[in-house]
């Protein structure tokens, strides 16, 4: 059973993150998932998952901008350009390992767990893979094959792989590496008549930057959706997601975000040009939103979900580059640690951020989640008397949202979420190896 874990706000207060976990979920037909202990990650424990359609999906993906790319996500962009993004039967996930700056031996390593997967599910073609491979843990490293195609060999036995909550809630554990709880969302939607499911997990909880957010993950809906459609959802889904959370500013080598769709629920092919593709689309961006912020509540070390609002930029753009600015500044995140309502900091954090503000129109305050009303720190320009017994108030809750006008006149917005920065983060990364 997972065991939980707390982080402590103050002497006197304990978070749980284990009430993150779900306890119930609706997933989509026509899906096998689950996890084995392959031998990669010390003490019997799960660090491999498989997902297996039992049709041929649309698949989709966004990847790693880092320079260098780890083999899996070289092996897999080669995958989906081959497949035109059809035909996809599996996903395959190990931890403990990244495969990660592991040269040509490691991307005949991720080709071998490829057709591994093929042959053991029975859905080898004679000239494309059928599968996608996903790898995370400590780079520089190649992985140990042999434990790896033994717990490919588990998993494609069978009964290990099912279609219920546990099951899906086992996947999820199995990709985990400094996480400390499985990161799963599931959903019912109804489109055209016909209601489809949504089901997804994800490991993130350090390394965590936009462009892409440093994890991996995973979902897949029933929907029937052509590859081109599916591969435009899920880029602009990333994007108002997984590329607007932050931990600590670092972006990995191994970022994977994919999506699945079997059509196995039936209705009409979702196409770019279908009256239907915008529901989709909202509904996978919303739901990617939900998967995206479980990353950043269990940010390593972490006692703070701070949900950041820019207002009044010229662009998006704009707004985003303020509100990464603002996420990635340590005076900011340790401030947001120590509960010290320190705005100056935000403010820095602005003007460096490379957009166009207005100064004598920028707005800061804090904006309670309890309902109560806001505490204005800037207004116009203009610092005000701030109650810093309010504010203490405010900074004490795990969750705290701040918002930011930009005065420009511009009226676009971001939403951004990240946490702050604590002692334990330093512990667990001066840990990791060791």
């Amino acid at each position: 059973m997972f065991a939980k874990r707390f982080f402590s706000t103050s002497p006197r207060t304990l978070i749980d993150k284990s009430r993150f976990i779900p306890k119930t979920g609706f997933y989509p037909r026509g899906y096998k998932v689950g996890a084995v202990s392959s031998g990669v990650k010390k003490g019997n424990t799960l660090d491999m998952s498989m997902l297996v359609s039992d049709y041929p999906a649309s698949a989709a993906a966004c990847f790693t901008t880092n320079k260098f790319k780890a083999a899996p996500v070289v092996a897999d962009k080669a995958t989906l350009d081959a497949n035109q993004g059809s035909g996809i039967r599996a996903i395959v996930a190990n931890s403990g390992c990244a495969n990660s700056v592991t040269g040509e031996g490691g991307l005949e390593d991720a080709y071998k767990m490829i057709s591994t997967v093929d042959e053991s599910l029975g859905i080898a073609s004679k000239d494309k893979n059928s599968s996608l491979v996903m790898s995370t843990g400590v780079i520089g490293q190649r992985l140990p094959m042999d434990k790896i195609v033994s717990g490919i060999a588990k998993l494609a036995k069978g009964d290990l792989l099912g279609s219920d909550h546990e099951h899906w809630l086992t996947c999820a554990r199995g990709i985990m590496t400094t996480d400390t709880f499985p990161k799963l969302v599931s959903k019912k939607f109804s489109m055209g008549g016909t209601e489809y499911a949504l089901a997804g997990l994800a490991k993130g909880a350090g390394m965590i930057c936009p462009n892409m957010a440093t994890l991996l993950g995973f979902f897949v809906t029933d929907a029937p959706v052509e590859p081109s459609a599916l591969q435009k959802i899920l880029s602009h889904a990333v994007s108002k997601s997984f590329n607007c959370i932050s931990v600590d500013g670092d972006m990995s080598t191994n970022d994977t975000i994919s999506a699945l769709a079997n059509g196995a629920a039936g209705g009409e092919l979702i196409t770019k040009s279908h009256p239907d593709y915008s529901i989709l689309e909202n509904e996978v961006t919303e739901f990617a939103k939900q998967l995206a912020q479980l990353v950043v509540h269990d940010g390593e070390g972490s006692t703070k979900f701070i949900t950041l609002r820019i207002k009044d930029a010229t662009t998006y753009e704009d707004a985003k580059k303020v509100a990464n600015s603002i996420s990635n500044s340590p005076l900011f995140k340790t401030a947001m640690y120590g509960e010290d309502a320190n705005w100056g900091r935000i403010l820095c954090a602005t003007g460096y951020a490379g957009a166009e503000v207005n100064p004598a129109k920028t707005n800061v305050s804090f904006i309670p989640t309890d309902g109560t009303a806001q505490l204005d720190l800037l207004v116009n320009g203009e610092p005000q008397n701030v109650d810093e017994a309010r504010a203490s108030e405010i900074l004490r809750r795990e969750n705290l949202e701040i918002s930011i006008d930009l005065g420009t006149g511009g009226g676009e917005s971001c939403e951004f979420w990240t946490c702050d920065l604590s002692h334990d983060y330093v512990k667990i990364n001066g840990d990791y190896r060791s």
